[in-house]
């Protein structure tokens, strides 16, 4: 009877963790460029994916051709968004270069995407003439803002169109409180959670994200950001520490912001 009594025991402390490993993650923050086809090759990518319980993730990538690599390997789980840059030495010029806007012109007229991004501006940059096309043309196209900023450079997206729909980067990087404020104000803000420390040291919500989470459960999505081709090798381990601390929350919650939210907004767009 004892013997019954400790297996039944050891059954429910398992139960959680194996139903926490079975949570899929939509990845809202991936990127593969061109230095990452050498050492990271779209089959070995849609092996890691699998392996991490990836159902779907939203892929950008330097020159874009590596985006469209992946969508050819694994049409039912990339899905794409287009990429302002040619080359990674664009991230911090990209504002000011003139054949920005005909390259994103003629890319979208080809083929299809679901957000323009993810493009770093900060501040008053975001009021250049090419940031202001940017916005226009995700307008026009009924795409996505995925925008690596600071809050200052998220309030000129929607000074330029209160209708934008901008996905934040890093959640700005910015501190759980100062994210409620912002998604109070903008309907159609949303933050992925890539490098961001929402959880305590005991691998549990940490208490000002648990608010963050519980007042907007549909604005948050989940991201690893495989911004050098060596963090692909990080998107597994990743997965299981989401999963560890997405425990932590109302099961409603968490699946939310492992994969519904993900779905919701970017899944069907194609």
């Amino acid at each position: 009877m004892r013997t019954f009594s400790l297996l039944l025991v050891l059954l429910s402390a398992a139960a959680p963790a194996a139903a926490d490993q079975e949570l899929p993650i939509f990845d809202a923050h991936l990127h593969y460029s061109h230095d990452a086809w050498q050492v990271v090759p779209p089959a070995q990518v849609v092996q890691i994916l699998e392996k991490a319980g990836i159902r779907r993730a939203m892929v950008s990538s330097s020159n874009n051709e590596g985006t469209q690599m992946l969508l050819d390997a694994a049409p039912g789980v990339i899905v794409p968004e287009l990429r302002p840059y040619r080359s990674r030495g664009e991230l911090s010029t990209w504002v000011r270069d003139t054949s920005v806007i005909p390259f994103l012109e003629g890319m979208l007229a080809r083929r299809k995407y679901v957000a323009i991004g993810e493009f770093h501006v900060y501040g008053a940059d975001a009021d250049l003439p090419n940031v202001r096309q940017v916005v226009a043309l995700a307008r026009k196209h009924g795409l996505y803002l995925h925008s690596h900023s600071d809050a200052d450079a998220v309030v000129r997206h929607f000074e330029q169109d209160p209708a934008a729909r901008v996905l934040w980067a890093h959640s700005g990087f910015e501190r759980p409180e100062k994210i409620r404020e912002m998604l109070r104000k903008y309907p159609t803000l949303w933050c992925d959670l890539a490098f961001l420390t929402a959880h305590a040291s005991d691998g549990k919500v940490a208490p000002g994200w648990r608010e963050a989470f519980l007042e907007f459960p549909d604005r948050f999505v989940l991201g690893t950001d495989t911004f050098t081709p060596e963090r692909w090798h990080y998107v597994i381990e990743n997965a299981r520490w989401s999963r560890r601390w997405l425990a932590d929350l109302p099961p409603d919650v968490a699946r939310k912001i492992a994969h519904e939210n993900g779905e919701r907004l970017f899944g069907g767009r194609q």
